[in-house]
């Protein structure tokens, strides 16, 4: 006969271990949701103890259940709805860890202390008294080592015994007194000496030696990125879609004949061939775009991100990087999705959804869309435009970063809102957990496929049927004055641009056969880079963002795109050689960060001083 699952929630400050531990309690049975009527994401699975079926909930990180944004409110309402709260502990940051834990206590619920990271806090000098803490809580405490599994089995045993704690309601001042009266009888240090990884973790931070950590260590990362993904790319090329699903696809093309279904399904045939890159049929560039192109290199990017995540680096690089987001109307943690967006826009946009607030959300997924090209087109862009010399690649970059400061500069001024600061716990290096790292690499990629996938597959569909109709072949009739006039591009160019809608890597290589210059090569380049993402992209962010803050987003990609070009075409040897045109274009970015950044700051400190005016 079956039974009800009890909901068992996993409640603690960032960084303390959550999600290992609930790596290890769930296994691979994980679901990936968002809050009703919110976008913060929570991840929810089950565990069978004894007789017993659990829905485990991993709550946001939170340091009170007097919310002060939205993740934290999710996390109190989950805690309320919860039949047994599993409060995770850092054992090496005791006193920060107990003011959650006494609020805990205070609200009733039935209650079990994990006391996590207790290896670290030995090696750390930190000695703790389990039994006495237990004692003075009046709740289960169990010491664990969540990335090995040590104390997990005593936790599943212990889940029978939560019970509610008898913690009285205090002010946040006697609170404090509390917590010190119990590290004070629970906790011993003694003196060590400071290890290589405790000064690498000082050194990450520092500005003199963090920018130049930052600079190396995301060099290698992206590397090994580009390079593992390119190597995934062949291989899924070399053994399953020249083998198998190409001569599929010819079976099916063959049975379908000429006409409408083989038009949208299988697309156009190049020299009596299909091509998986450049047929655009649905079955054939739609299905090899997402899982011969876009997945080889998510794969390796959530795989990099997880390990940078557990080991402790993204929030020191949010550290470093705060000053200079804050200026463009951001906080720190987002220069984690713009990095993403380096590898492939899609997962980029989802991740912005981590950021406080819709106004920061609407900001990065603008400067994404328009200025940070993935990887496969930045490979494409470097491969051909970098024949005719390192300095007009330098020129495109250089354009691209000016474009991002200025969206960032823009938003920043006419969005509603302001810029909080970043508070952000940085917690110690460790070595990720293997088994964590697979199951978050697995959660991952199972919301991209169940999420983006249906949105990705639309808007192929919609272009493709666009393009049956005529309306892609009228469009470039239309636009080819202004390719001529102003980018000073010829007419054929304007199917590249099109194309781009579904693939820009493929638009960039169609440049190849118009016998382009090497300053209508720089051109063209900027413009497919910058003037709409592709398909799969552009639907993830209508979905994101909706249909009102997408427009002004579209908006702003055809009045950058366009100037970009023209001023291009303008400058770009006619006024000034490669060499100096990047350096200016460098410079004037860094002026207008230096110069006209930080409105969002002034707000800041308004409101502030309002506040204090007023009292509250």
């Amino acid at each position: 006969m079956s039974q009800k699952s009890k909901k068992l929630v996993l409640a603690g400050n960032p960084n303390v271990g959550k999600s290992v531990l609930f790596s290890q309690l769930t296994g691979a049975r994980v679901v990936i949701s968002n809050y009703p009527g919110t976008t913060v994401e929570f991840t929810r699975g089950q565990l069978r103890a004894e007789e017993e079926t659990w829905e485990v909930l991993d709550a946001p990180g939170t340091y009170s259940l007097e919310p002060t944004c939205r993740a934290e409110e999710v996390a109190a309402n989950l805690v309320s709805s919860a039949d047994v709260v599993v409060n995770v502990v850092d054992a090496t940051n005791l006193e920060r860890n107990l003011y959650l834990t006494s609020q805990l206590l205070e609200v009733g619920v039935p209650l079990i202390v994990v006391l996590n990271l207790i290896d670290e806090a030995a090696q750390k000098g930190v000695k703790l008294n389990v039994s006495r803490l237990q004692r003075l809580l009046g709740v289960p405490v169990i010491p664990t080592v969540a990335i090995s599994g040590q104390g997990l089995p005593e936790l599943v045993a212990a889940l029978p015994q939560a019970r509610a704690g008898a913690g009285e309601k205090r002010s946040p001042e006697e609170r404090w007194i509390w917590i010190g009266s119990i590290v004070e009888q629970v906790q011993q240090v003694t003196r060590r000496r400071q290890t290589w990884l405790e000064a690498l973790e000082l050194a990450s931070i520092r500005p003199l030696t963090g920018l130049p950590l930052a600079a190396i260590g995301l060099y290698l990362t992206f590397k090994v990125i580009i390079g593992c993904g390119g190597w995934l790319e062949d291989l899924l090329e070399s053994y399953f879609f020249e083998p198998f699903y190409l001569p599929l696809l010819q079976s099916l093309g063959r049975l379908l004949g000429d006409g409408f279904w083989h038009g949208l399904l299988i697309g156009n045939l190049q020299n009596g061939q299909i091509h998986l890159e450049e047929s655009m049929g649905l079955l054939s560039t739609g299905v090899y775009a997402v899982f011969g192109i876009v997945l080889p290199y998510l794969v390796m990017f959530y795989l990099a991100l997880g390990f940078l995540e557990d080991c402790g680096y993204l929030p020191r690089l949010a550290v470093m990087s705060d000053r200079m987001m804050h200026r463009l109307g951001l906080h720190g943690f987002a220069i984690i999705p713009t990095l993403l967006g380096f590898g492939c826009n899609v997962p980029a946009v989802l991740a912005a959804r981590n950021l406080e607030s819709r106004r920061e959300r609407v900001i990065v997924s603008a400067m994404l869309a328009v200025a940070v090209p993935c990887a496969a087109q930045m490979s494409m862009i470097i491969g051909l435009v970098g024949r005719h010399g390192g300095s007009y690649l330098g020129v495109i970059l250089a354009m691209l970063f000016l474009i991002w400061v200025v969206i960032g500069l823009f938003l920043d001024r006419v969005l509603p809102g302001y810029t909080p600061s970043m508070i952000v716990e940085i917690p110690p290096y460790r070595w990720p957990s293997l088994k964590a790292q697979s199951q978050k690499l697995f959660m991952r990629l199972q919301h991209f496929l169940t999420e983006a996938l249906p949105f990705i597959f639309g808007g192929i569909l919609l272009i493709n049927l666009l393009h049956l109709v005529g309306v892609i072949d009228l469009l470039s009739g239309a636009l080819a004055p202004l390719f001529r006039g102003l980018l000073g591009l010829p007419k054929e160019a304007v199917s590249t641009l099109l194309v781009g809608f579904l693939r820009k890597d493929v638009a960039v290589a169609m440049l190849l056969p118009l016998g382009l210059t090497a300053k209508q090569f720089v051109v063209g380049a900027t413009v497919l880079a910058t003037y709409f993402p592709c398909a799969a992209a552009f639907a993830v962010l209508i979905k994101e963002l909706g249909v009102r803050d997408m427009a002004l987003v579209a908006g702003i990609m055809l009045t950058l795109s366009t100037a970009a070009g023209t001023t291009l075409n303008l400058l770009l040897e006619t006024v000034l050689p490669p060499p100096y045109l990047a350096a200016f274009l460098l410079g004037l970015a860094v002026v207008l960060i230096a110069f006209c950044g930080g409105s969002s700051d002034r707000r800041e400190d308004r409101k502030f001083s309002l506040t204090k005016e007023r009292g509250i």
